[in-house]
């Protein structure tokens, strides 16, 4: 392995003449067909002027009918759900390879990353501070919509000889639609499931990351890193590899520390500069609310603001998307139900909490100095919110960039790793090699424009979620008969606790 990584090494300082040839001739290829992938996929419905993803139309159905399917779980589950990921229900004797904190945090760490920080800002400067109204709400449904993937996740997933599991919407959309006589069918959108997967992994959830992290920190040192991508990309590359070599329980023990720490950083440095402008806190708080329900807005008014902070929740959270049920198959408990109730808190913490306090701190920064970040917009909008107050804050925020990058990157490891196994099967070789494709990708995001290439990725992953919704209502009478008999072993003393 140590030779692969010099050899790597070599490869990738070959020259910048290179990269630029290499550059151009994957976009000629690619561009064509990001532009047709993404007109399906992102296909638009005029309505009232605004226009409507009706990818994120669907992804939104499916949470409000789980919503009221699941008689409001995201609601009267979610104390249930605290205790549950404390680890008060956790007998250690049960199948899996993770704990209940564990799953939660490797599938928190797939989500919270970058969009936090500068995909929020996108949301707001489009669809103004009304966005933020309809952000929260969407993350809200979307706990209901987790509960039921999460749920199958665990129910539907394949324990292995060496007590390893695999799981995920490939195998519950294979098992369940064979359940239900359509056998051919299921072990179809399964495979086309794995294949998204995994092609998503290598783009939006590596590729993107470890882009965003090098342009962080050559912003840090001024452009000193110029030319440098392909050795930011090694590090990367190495360090990645450490971590992901070990399989689900090394990622979840990194995850475990890296998650609550930089949560609660970057959540700490936001609230200092929301009270420092707490002045101007009742304007933005009114602004988000008058911004959701007025007719006159940046794109669209009410309507406009809805579709974008919709839009923006769901590329957050990945609620509907089915990647979060993956990680959470591998936990160790013997009710499936209850990794759905844990899972609640996954849109909970990510976009109830961390996008809505990004949101606030712009907001705030809006109304104390409107137009402070002159035509900023995404991460450098965000900077720039902080800097108002912290003159040195892009050195922070680039270590948090790095973070919110690398832990996104070996959770989508794990849900790329699954894809690749369910096609071409278990054995060890077989995941190593994938393991070695995927650190080769994560030092190519540092080299490379994106460009096409993160828009085929972007397109497949929300490609996967027709077909992930479309088994989700199949299946959900199946979870609520599972929540329902979880529930009553638990009101009549059945299932117990172990601690606490």
């Amino acid at each position: 392995m140590y030779r692969l990584f010099l050899g790597l090494a070599a490869l990738l300082s070959f020259s910048t003449q290179a990269y630029a040839g290499i550059d151009e001739t994957i976009n000629n290829i690619t561009s064509p067909v990001a532009i047709w992938v993404g007109q399906v996929v992102f296909f638009k419905i005029p309505v009232f002027g605004a226009q409507l993803p009706a990818v994120v139309l669907w992804l939104i159905a499916g949470a409000v009918f789980f919503t009221f399917y699941m008689r409001f779980v995201n609601l009267k589950g979610f104390t249930h759900a605290i205790s549950l990921a404390k680890g008060d229900y956790s007998d250690p004797n049960s199948a899996g390879e993770v704990s209940h904190f564990q799953a939660l945090a490797t599938a928190v760490s797939g989500t919270v990353g970058i969009g936090n920080i500068g995909g929020v800002a996108v949301a707001v400067t489009v669809g103004g501070a009304g966005a933020t109204f309809w952000l929260i709400l969407a993350g809200f449904l979307g706990m209901s919509t987790k509960f039921v993937e999460c749920t199958l996740g665990v129910k539907y997933r394949n324990e292995n000889p060496d007590g390893s599991v695999s799981g995920g919407p490939m195998y519950y959309l294979r098992q369940g639609f064979k359940e239900r006589g359509m056998e051919g069918f299921g072990k179809f959108i399964g495979a086309f499931y794995a294949i998204g997967i995994f092609i998503g992994a290598l783009g939006i959830g590596n590729m993107f990351q470890s882009n965003q992290a090098y342009v962080q920190l050559n912003h840090v040192f001024d452009g000193g890193l110029d030319g440098l991508g392909w050795l930011v990309g090694l590090i990367l590359a190495v360090v990645v590899y450490a971590v992901i070599v070990g399989g689900i329980k090394s990622i979840a023990h990194v995850t475990e520390k890296i998650v609550p720490f930089m949560a609660v950083v970057y959540c700490v440095f936001a609230l200092i500069v929301i009270l420092l402008n707490v002045a101007s806190l009742p304007a933005a708080i009114g602004n988000i609310f008058t911004g959701a329900i007025t007719p006159e807005g940046v794109t669209g008014g009410a309507l406009g603001a809805m579709i974008i902070g919709f839009q923006r929740a769901v590329f957050s959270n990945e609620a509907g998307i089915g990647s979060a049920s993956i990680a959470h198959a591998a936990v160790r408990t013997k009710e499936p139900v209850t990794e759905g109730y844990v899972s609640l808190l996954e849109p909970f913490i990510d976009t109830i909490i961390i996008c809505t306090i990004t949101a606030l701190v712009i907001g705030t920064s809006n109304v104390a100095q409107p137009g402070f970040a002159g035509e900023a917009t995404g991460v450098a909008m965000t900077s720039l919110a902080f800097e108002r107050q912290f003159s040195w804050f892009p050195i922070p925020l680039a270590f948090a960039a790095v973070l919110f990058a690398f832990s996104t990157m070996i959770a989508w490891s794990y849900y790329g790793l699954k894809g690749w196994v369910y096609l071409f099967g278990e054995a060890p070789r077989t995941q190593t090699i994938y393991k070695v494709i995927f650190c080769v990708f994560v030092a190519l995001g540092c080299m490379v424009q994106l460009g096409p290439l993160l828009d085929i990725s972007d397109a497949f992953v929300f490609l996967i979620c027709v077909p992930n919704i479309l088994g989700l209502y199949f299946l959900a009478p199946i979870v609520k008969r599972e929540m329902l008999a979880y529930q009553a072993k638990l009101a009549s003393g059945e299932i117990k606790k172990f601690k606490g």
